[in-house]
């Protein structure tokens, strides 16, 4: 019994250390949406680059002209294929080359980035995005 016991003391520590790997992987698994202005909202018009529709977020690259005529790509994040999914969205609504106009809460720290509102997702001819099924 004495044997038992030592084993179990043993392996406290180590069940304790992956118990709490695990946990810590599970909150940096997922992050939040403070860094994004969600007071100040950005409508933006451009050319989609990219359509990723991935597991835990998807995202569009979308190039923008400045006020300069410069090209410059944004970086949008949004839901998960799931969320998307249920308001419409596949991973063929966007293709490269499709023209948007999208309402975002952009980056607080100035860089080209943000998160998408899919109910102010339009392509550029006025459109909603999906669109009718």
């Amino acid at each position: 019994m004495k044997g038992v016991m030592q084993m179990n003391s043993s392996l406290v520590p180590l069940i304790s250390g992956v118990a709490f790997i695990a946990m810590t992987a599970l909150v940096f698994a997922h992050h939040s949406f403070a860094t994004f202005d969600q007071d100040h909202p950005l409508e933006l018009s451009g050319v989609v680059k990219e359509f990723s529709f991935t597991n835990p977020h998807s995202f569009i690259r979308l190039e923008v002209k400045d006020k300069s005529g410069n090209s410059e790509t944004w970086t949008l994040e949004g839901s998960s294929p799931r969320a998307l999914a249920h308001d419409g969205w596949t991973s063929t609504t966007l293709k490269t080359g499709d023209k948007l106009q999208v309402t975002i809460n952009p980056a607080r720290n100035g860089a080209p980035r943000g998160t998408w509102d899919v109910t102010k997702t339009m392509f550029k001819d006025g459109k909603p995005v999906p669109g009718p099924p």
